[in-house]
Formats: structure tokens, sequence, C-alpha cells
């Protein structure tokens, strides 16, 4: 579908007045990152100062912050002592007493030598190809490692997910994969729920959450809907919200009537232009939109265990509005946050007209019914020079999974061309990196904050390390 971009931007400009120049990412110094716009609903916070290098080539963090190593893929071990499995991604953090309790994602695509033990109880697909998962970890209050095991085994390519507001923590699988009849013996493509209580399993694909490649979700606070992203192309992927049946609430013992495919109702969102019609891709949105909100209308998915058709093929251009890589969700009481990562200059995911990016954060509003822009990566060119990118504090690209803070502004996770970071970002104005991965070139996952706000857990995918941050993140966030 064609679209008359000057058509859009014209009405939004009146809407985003003093707010066009807000764009963030990519700052050149501290000194001079953008402010937020005065009439900004967000919180504001201090600037975190530049990272020191850490001796032991691990994490790169700021003057008076500190980690700890909870779990490393093949040398921790589970209760069971099998090896901790590798690819650590999507995580949540539960209180559990005098500690916490991490849940934690391992996106593994086939078999592998660390995959995700499948012990009984915990197994959906027994194939051999089906080796990803996820294990649950105590830890004391500072991030010490107290013992860990396997929450759901025999999923495939577990990427991101979400919490519930009952304590357990929905795990996505990012794939379509059906049934082979040899390494795979189920279909894949689905959410499972994980318990944290060591005893709980019940590794059952929940359908009605619709079959795709999912990457994360968030439930709303009052337990009636669940938003999920899907990160894929060609076509590029949706966002979706999935409706309970009128006063049904969400609960402990849900997952028997998600279980159902037609169980409530899916749809697809629908970002809707000046003139009323569905903007085709947010790529035709950039930084002149920053905290304008568009009206969003939810179109039904006609099959969404995907039979035959993928969920995202199901449409045609005039009716949903795409995303280049929709990627980390996150719930608050008033909305929802959603990552695209980047559409990036001469590929066929950046639509013909649109503006190249490299990461744009969403924020839907439940009452408003409404989305705003509210963090925006112009395209770096800096930041896809390779090794001259490298040990860059301010070349932000890639921003991936998304958490909030108990401050309320944002953890980002990059998952780019230059160097990986975790990024501290105040929607609508400006974002600071508050580590640096000197590892290797793999991405940050699973930013999950301690409900006290005392501890920041983070991973680094490959090889697979969960780290406890700790450090006085008040003095910079609160």
């Amino acid at each position: 579908m064609s679209l008359d971009r000057r058509s859009v931007l014209r009405g939004a400009a009146a809407g985003a007045t003093g707010v066009g120049l807000a764009t963030v990412g990519a700052v050149p110094t501290l000194a001079e990152a953008t402010p937020a716009p005065r009439h900004s609903p967000y919180p504001t916070h201090r600037p975190f100062p530049p990272l020191m290098d850490d001796p032991k080539g691990l994490l790169a963090l700021p003057p008076g912050f500190k980690y700890t190593i909870v779990t490393r893929a093949g040398e921790t071990k589970l209760k069971t002592g099998q090896p901790s499995p590798a690819a650590h991604d999507g995580m949540a953090v539960f209180g559990a007493g005098r500690g916490h309790t991490l849940i934690r994602n391992h996106e593994i695509g086939s078999n592998n030598a660390l995959g995700v033990p499948q012990l009984e109880g915990t197994v959906y697909d027994p194939g051999v190809g089906a080796a990803g998962g996820c294990t649950v970890v105590s830890v004391d209050r500072d991030g010490t490692n107290r013992g860990e095991w396997v929450g759901i085994s025999g999923t495939l390519t577990n990427c991101a997910g979400g919490h519930t507001p009952w304590g357990t923590w929905l795990t996505c699988e990012e794939t379509e994969s059906k049934a082979n009849g040899t390494t795979r013996l189920k279909d894949h493509g689905y959410v499972f729920e994980v318990w944290a209580d060591g005893e709980t399993a019940h590794p059952v694909p929940l359908k009605a959450l619709g079959r795709y490649a999912h990457e994360a979700l968030a439930v709303d606070k009052d337990k009636a809907h669940i938003y999920l992203s899907e990160d894929a192309s060609g076509p590029n992927g949706l966002f979706y919200r999935w409706s309970a049946p009128a006063g049904y609430r969400l609960g402990k013992h849900s997952w028997r009537d998600l279980a159902d495919v037609d169980f409530g109702t899916l749809e697809a969102m629908a970002i809707l232009g000046d003139d009323g019609k569905p903007i085709p891709d947010v790529a035709y949105l950039t930084s002149a939109q920053l905290l304008r909100p568009f009206r969003v209308a939810w179109v039904p998915v006609p099959d969404r265990d995907a039979v035959s058709v993928s969920c995202r093929r199901q449409f045609t251009d005039g009716q949903v509005t795409r995303g280049k890589k929709f990627e980390g969700v996150f719930g608050t009481d008033d909305g929802v946050y959603v990552v695209n990562s980047y559409a990036k200059s001469g590929t066929s995911d950046l639509p013909a007209d649109a503006v190249p990016h490299d990461g744009m954060v969403w924020f839907y509003n439940y009452k408003a019914r409404t989305i705003q822009l509210v963090t925006y990566f112009p395209e770096n060119a800096a930041a896809d020079q390779g090794a001259a990118a490298k040990y860059n504090d301010y070349n932000f690209d890639g921003p991936d999974n998304v958490t909030v803070t108990p401050w309320g502004s944002l953890v980002l996770a990059e998952d780019g061309n230059a160097s990986s970071h975790v990024l501290s970002s105040t929607p609508g104005g400006p974002t600071y990196a508050i580590a640096r991965n000197m590892l290797n070139d793999s991405e940050f996952t699973g930013p999950a904050f301690s409900a006290n706000g005392d501890v920041l857990f983070v991973n680094i995918q490959s090889p697979g390390i969960t780290f406890a941050i700790t450090g006085p993140w008040r003095d910079y966030l609160g």
C-alpha cells in the first residue's frame, strides 16, 4: 500500500510542538544530551557518569557499581547436576523471602550440548531438536546463587516473555517451526507458563495467544488483556492484543483456558494516521512525532494457530501496522511499552518512503487507546562501523529487551552493531549507558530490577552469563 507520508507528518507536527528536536540515542557527549520536554509526563533522572573498564574484561560499569556472576553456562550447575544451559535471554525477578527468584529463558533453537535438560514433568516436546526452555534460579539479596533448576523444557527458541500479576513467567517461543516427525514431534511458536516454586510445571502451549514468532508480552493491570510482540520479517511483524471473554479475569489457573485456541480474541494493532487509515509500518514515523498520541484500532486475527498461513501474512498492508523487529514489551498500571529494534537503509524491511532508524520505544495507553513514540534512535552510521564503534559509550543502536525501573524510567538492553550496552532511558528525553559488554559482541538480554530497586539482573546471551549489578541506583534513577 502506498502512503502519502507528508500527510502523516503534516498533522503530527502540530501535536509535537517543542518535541521534534528531542531525539535520543547516539548522543555525542553527556553534556549535550537533550533534556526531556517540559510537558513530558515521564520522570527525569540524573546522568550516569562515564563507564569504567573492568579489569576482568566482562562488564564496564559506572563508578560505585559492581557485579556478581549468578550463573555461567557450562560452569555453574543445576541442582540435578547438569551444567547451566546456554543462550540466556528474557528474564523476570520475583520476591522470595530474604532473596529473589529469577525465571530465565534459554534461546536455543536445536539440539545443543548445553540445552535445557528434558526432566520428567517439565517436557513439552521430547524431540531432540527442542533444546530450549527456562531455568529458575534462587539468589540471596545481593544476587549470590542459592540453586538453579529446570522450569520447563522441550520448547524451542525461548526468546523473551513477561511476568504475570500472580507471580509466574510467560515464556515465548520465537519460531514458527512445525512438527517434522523426527527432531520436532510437536508444533512450536507458542507461549507457555512457568512457575517459580520448583514443584509446579504445566508444559502446555497457550494456543489462545497465537502461534507465531513471539518475542515478549505484558499482562494488563485488569487481567483482561495480554499484549504481545512478534519479531519477524518478510513481511515485518505485528503487535498483538489478546482479550478475555466478558467478565473473565486472568489468574493462576488460566493456563487451562488459554490452552484452547478459540478462547478469547486475538487482534493485531493498526496505528491510525490523520486520515483514519492504518499507517502501514512504524518506520513512517520519526522523532518529529515524539510524544504525539496516535489512535489505535485492533483487527481480529483470522486463524491464530496459523495452520497454513502465518498470522502476519493473513493481513494486507492496508489493514495493520507492521514493524521491523517488534521486541521487548513491559507493562505498567497505565499502559505498555513496546520496542522496535531497527529498520536499516537499503533493506527490504524498510518500506518505500519510510525513514531508517536504529530503534524506537512506544507506549500504548490502555485508557486512551493511543500509542506514542517515546524514545527514538535515528539511524547512526557510526554504530555500523564495526571496530571503530567499539568501546564508544555514545553510539547506541538496536534496543531490544525493556524493563521499567521502580522509579518509572526505562532500562533497555542493546542488540546492535556497535558495542552492546545496557541503557538508562527517560521517555521523551536522554539515554545513557549504564553497562557495556567487554567480553564479546553478544547482546544483553533480560534486564530486570528487584522490587526494592537494589539489584539489576541482566544477561549476556552468549556464552550465557547472568549478572547481578548493585550500586547507588537511587542516586541516578530515584
